[in-house]
């Protein structure tokens, strides 16, 4: 099935996947009074006095902006603003079906990260939450980081902590499968992007010593030049050079790189039982078709027609669902943890087929809801 023309025929003559609904219908002059002129006056003036009343008194208290620059949408690239704003809507979608928050979707046609900073610290009355989606590294480091120190509202860049929570999730129970202890594995990560940077904190966090990340040039090496700050931080000393050479005893691959850089030859070299997460879309870095002939214990990928899709669906709605509800301000590492291991434990008996739940699982956003306050 041909899921792109599909998707152009569902949103031609749509105008998208989005509309604007009304929770109150101003049909007559006393509503008009109360929603508009002259009873509007009443909640400008207390928000006037108490700005925290905004929560209660407009769509802040329930709507999240989801903002991208075009610079790293999906597997496409850098395809620019407009380009990216299907996947904005997309996503708007996916927060108000498993989340019932209200999305707004926002694409800014610039990618200067002192331009992206400004605007959306000048739109961000209007917001309960933001959620950046689908900007490139480095800069999507920065942008988090500045926003987070002046906003005192959650920001969360899915890219970068979606995918991490969903694989540490998946992780833990895949080593329960083939019964191995967090503190002796070795994990190799291939994609020193926002994703794989992230992953790497992430399962360090939660207790995960030997970890070698490699990227387009290779093993990330401590004395490469021009090693920016994330990946300095998880730079290694190993003799390896190469992906090939790094998985020889490995236990574990996690893949937000390319399609198909992992062949079977370069399985057989991992320890016994290797787990494989291959991420990207479309085009994992191998093949499930591949996975058996190759040894591989428990396989994964982030696509819906194979088992164990690792699927940020997961993590956002809910967990911004639980943000708001609770008005959390910062999305901290206790909570990505907690969010976690709550996604993990959701899975009461894994199997190799059966990791991570599935996206329509609905016990999935409540329990996110809830893994903020852990």
């Amino acid at each position: 099935m041909d899921y792109n023309q599909k998707s152009i025929q569902a949103r031609e003559g749509h105008g998208g996947g989005l509309f604007t609904g009304l929770k109150a219908l101003p049909e007559n002059k006393e509503a008009l009074s109360v929603y508009y002129s002259p009873g509007i006056a009443g909640p400008c003036l207390e928000i006037a006095k108490h700005p925290k009343r905004a929560f209660d008194l407009t769509i802040k208290k329930n709507t999240v902006a989801v903002i991208s620059d075009g610079s790293a949408v999906l597997g496409l690239g850098n395809i620019g603003a407009e380009a990216a704003l299907p996947v904005m809507e997309g996503k708007c979608m996916l927060l108000k079906h498993f989340g019932d928050v209200d999305g707004i979707p926002i694409v800014l046609d610039t990618q200067d990260t002192d331009e992206i900073v400004e605007t959306i610290l000048r739109i961000a009355p209007t917001f309960g939450g933001i959620n950046l989606e689908d900007i490139s590294a480095p800069r999507c480091f920065e942008i988090e980081a500045r926003l987070n120190e002046k906003l005192d509202i959650p920001v969360f860049h899915d890219d970068q902590h979606g995918t991490a929570i969903c694989a540490l999730a998946a992780l833990i129970n895949a080593l329960k499968v083939v019964e191995k202890s967090k503190e002796t594995i070795k994990v190799v990560i291939s994609g020193a992007g926002a994703g794989g940077l992230a992953i790497a904190k992430l399962v360090q966090q939660w207790g995960i010593k030997n970890i070698v990340m490699t990227d387009s040039k290779g093993v990330v090496h401590c004395d490469r030049d021009n090693l920016t700050p994330a990946k300095e931080a998880f730079c290694t000393i190993e003799n390896s050079q190469s992906l090939g050479e790094a998985l020889v005893g490995a236990d574990v691959f996690i893949g937000v790189s390319k399609g198909n850089v992992l062949t079977p030859s370069m399985v057989k070299t991992m320890g016994v039982d290797p787990i494989v997460f291959a991420l990207a879309n479309p085009d994992p870095e191998m093949h499930p078709s591949l996975a058996v002939e190759a040894g591989v214990a428990v396989m994964a990928t982030g696509r819906s027609d194979y088992p164990n899709q690792i699927n940020n669906v997961l993590v956002f709605p809910g967990l911004f669902r639980g943000l708001l509800d609770h008005r959390v301000k910062k999305v901290t590492d206790s909570i990505k943890l907690s969010a976690a291991q709550t996604l993990a434990d959701l899975v009461e008996n894994p199997t190799k087929d059966y990791v991570i739940p599935d996206p329509f699982d609905p016990k999935v956003a409540p329990a996110m809801a809830a893994a903020v306050l852990s």
